[in-house]
């Protein structure tokens, strides 16, 4: 099923699942060791008489290091506080992984984080965040795809994807997926569909509009004795055009495209009894950049 085919619900630049049934965003797819004193090779060498310079050396490390940790692990704080290297606002194009020191955003429409700042961290905080909820088990029943689409879309674009979407999301579709055509899991059974961002980054920046793409991992899939179709995990880049409207930002359009994926480790396959309750018990994270 390729964009604009049979079950695309966004088209190219409306973010449409590509040909992969399994795209997660919207299922569119000390032990101490006592050394002998003195130098190696040396037996029973005697071992130097610490001077007072040297200890003065230590206890100033000592305090620098403190000093650090506590400098670290304070809140808030001026671009100055921010971590060495960190991405201001505008500028575009990457970012590294250390925090820019801006406090995470406190709104909430529904169960969806809002009110996210007027700058391009916001701009990126707001994309990582409507990943995850386009990519969550609740795109699967219509009410609440609804309210999701209200929420991460712009009114305009909500409008023109909720009807695709609703046949995007057919009886024949959410069968493939183990689900009945309510989007409903056999009794039984847990459907899984997560989105967890790994990094953002900026593409274009303008003030009011924002080109961001979301690299993220997605666990998709039911879990459940009789299940033909087991969690499995995949590897996406979403890329969301982004618009300042009515206080917020929100998606006009979006695409989808696979990788970059990593070389999958050699950790042993979990139980499904096991993942299903990790989902139940693990609670998702508000993500800010």
């Amino acid at each position: 099923m390729s964009p604009g085919g049979e079950h695309d619900y966004r088209g190219k630049d409306q973010g449409g699942r590509p040909d992969d049934p399994y795209s997660t965003l919207g299922g569119t797819r000390q032990t101490r060791t006592r050394l002998p004193d003195g130098d190696a090779g040396l037996p029973h060498a005697r071992r130097p008489v610490r001077t007072s310079r040297s200890l003065l050396t230590i206890t100033g490390v000592v305090v620098l290091l403190v000093a650090a940790i506590a400098f670290a692990n304070r809140g808030g704080g001026s671009d100055e506080d921010a971590a060495p290297g960190a991405k201001k606002p505008g500028t575009t194009g990457s970012a590294p992984t250390a925090a820019t020191g801006t406090q995470p955003v406190q709104g909430k429409n529904g169960t969806i984080a809002s009110g996210f700042a007027h700058d391009e961290q916001g701009a990126q905080s707001a994309a990582a965040n409507y990943a995850v909820a386009l990519g969550s088990a609740e795109m699967f029943t219509k009410e609440s795809r609804h309210q999701i689409l209200d929420t991460v879309y712009s009114p305009a674009a909500a409008d023109q994807l909720r009807a695709r979407q609703d046949l995007a999301y057919s009886a024949e579709f959410l069968a493939h997926l183990g689900l009945d055509p309510d989007g409903n899991a056999p009794q039984g059974s847990t459907f899984i569909s997560r989105t967890v961002p790994v990094g953002t980054k900026v593409l274009a920046f303008d003030g009011d509009t924002a080109k961001v793409a979301v690299w993220y991992t997605g666990l998709i899939g039911m879990s459940g004795q009789d299940s033909t179709k087991p969690v499995s995990t995949t590897w996406k880049t979403w890329t969301a055009q982004l618009a300042w409207l009515d206080g917020d930002w929100k998606v006009t359009g979006a695409s989808e495209s696979d990788g970059p994926a990593p070389v999958p480790g050699d950790v042993a396959a979990s139980q499904s009894d096991a993942i299903s309750k990790a989902v139940e018990e693990y609670g998702g994270f508000t993500y800010a950049r």
